[in-house]
């Protein structure tokens, strides 16, 4: 006997998905193009997903996502440098071979509630300056030679800013996460 597979095998979602659609949802009620209702069943559906095709029948009738949305910043060796009034996307992937990064958000322009940093570091150092009032996430993040430095605020900001979630791999070099002081 001989099963026969699907025509298009059914390609498995991960959390960060499943994340992304409902920030996609919430946007659309935001934008009134979806009611409380359909918003609530939509957010069920996204959340218990568990194929692409799940996602994209809960997201088929939704504008796509704005354009600059996703940027890959990459370096051989040197220095990546981003600070001051820059505007972050949504999902920033960090490419270093032997480049020292610093990545400073303290005065950067942050549109989106949930800010996602993929790293693939190879040997340099990387710093990540977030904003004060950020919340950091590095429940995604894969232990490399060095131990990541991180130490959240000791007093919690008065109202929460965005939430940065670190994922990928700080490679050989050090990793440090600092909020900022002002």
């Amino acid at each position: 006997m001989t099963s026969s597979l699907p025509d298009q095998p059914q390609t498995r979602i991960a959390a960060a998905d499943r994340d992304a659609a409902v920030e996609r949802l919430q946007r659309a009620y935001a934008e009134e193009r979806i009611t409380q209702d359909e918003l609530d069943q939509r957010v069920h559906a996204a959340l218990t997903a568990t194929v692409r095709a799940d996602l994209d029948a809960v997201l088929h009738d939704l504008p796509a996502e704005a354009p600059g949305s996703s940027v890959t910043l990459s370096a051989m060796n040197g220095r990546l440098v981003r600070r001051g009034p820059w505007r972050v996307p949504r999902t920033l992937t960090v490419a270093s071979a032997f480049a020292k990064v610093h990545l400073d958000l303290s005065a950067a322009i942050i549109d989106h509630p949930v800010v996602d940093i993929e790293l693939g570091a190879g040997f340099g150092r990387t710093t990540i300056t977030v904003p004060r009032d950020a919340a950091v996430d590095l429940d995604g993040l894969q232990q490399s030679w060095k131990t990541v430095r991180y130490r959240p605020p000791r007093t919690p900001a008065p109202t929460p800013g965005p939430t940065i979630r670190i994922t990928g791999t700080p490679g050989f070099g050090r990793l440090k996460i600092r909020h900022a002081r002002r």
